[in-house]
């Protein structure tokens, strides 16, 4: 059962990979934790979590769906409880050249990563600054910074979403409500296949730990913290590098990285 004394997270995107690593923060540090994901998988994630300190609160609701946002307003608001903490972090991506990829799959990453990332933030930051605090936590990612050939509209929404939340950020800053965005590098999880990006370079390349860019995300939340590069050293030193790199050099450095059948290239 849940202990109403307890803080309540919410982490969106919680079943696998850093949102699952999240989750296990919040857990770990005391908070009953929200779980949210598209599938039924999210209540085996929860088992997997039980007895960690907080309580973990399974919740099946598709975010890319339109009423997905407003569902999961009304289960939260059911538990007749302030949140305090949020992780805003489900997304999906679509590897592969523009022409060839499929417009269905690209229009749900952007409902997902873009639309409902917008929707769920309304109403979080409303509720959070009329009680004047509360923590929020966007996923981004390290391709936010550059152009992403070949995964084009995932790159596109990575860098909506860290342009949105800094503007929050900025808006917020005088509420008692703090805006925390953190962007990981290639990590380990089933992003890559779902992606379909297994014959790439970064598909195939050493990835970082989920734990680990979860607890970077999870810190950087509780301090307050505007902006935290997640992961090894090599992902954080790639993080910073992109800041300098004129558009054109950083699209050509993702081409390598992204394009098709250059999984192989360290064989040849």
């Amino acid at each position: 059962m849940t202990d109403g004394k307890r803080p309540l997270a919410l982490v969106t995107g919680a079943s696998s990979g850093i949102g699952l690593e999240l989750a296990r923060q919040f857990l770990t540090n005391g908070f009953d934790t929200v779980m949210v994901a598209d599938g039924e998988s999210i209540r085996e994630a929860a088992r997997s979590l039980d007895g960690l300190g907080g309580t973990p609160i399974p919740l099946q609701i598709d975010l890319a769906a339109r009423p997905g946002s407003g569902a999961l307003q009304s289960a939260v608001s059911a538990l007749s409880r302030p949140l305090e903490a949020v992780a805003i972090n489900a997304g999906i991506g679509v590897g592969g050249p523009f022409v060839e990829t499929d417009l269905s799959e690209e229009l749900r990453t952007i409902d997902l990563n873009v639309t409902s990332t917008v929707a769920v933030a309304k109403w979080v930051a409303r509720d959070m600054v009329a009680r004047g605090a509360g923590r929020i936590l966007f996923t981004s990612s390290i391709i936010a910074r550059t152009p992403a050939p070949f995964q084009a509209i995932y790159g596109a929404s990575k860098a909506f979403v860290q342009s949105f939340a800094w503007s929050l950020r900025n808006e917020l800053m005088d509420t008692g409500v703090s805006v925390t965005i953190l962007l990981p590098g290639p990590t380990e999880t089933p992003f890559f296949e779902k992606a379909e990006l297994l014959d790439t370079k970064v598909g195939t390349d050493q990835k970082d730990d989920p734990a680990q860019v979860a607890e970077q995300g999870f810190k950087a939340l509780m301090k307050g913290e505007g902006n935290v590069l997640g992961g090894s050293l090599k992902s954080r030193t790639m993080g910073l590098g992109s800041n300098i790199l004129p558009d054109a050099l950083g699209a050509a450095f993702g081409r390598r990285l992204s394009e098709p059948g250059t999984g192989d290239d360290d064989a040849r």
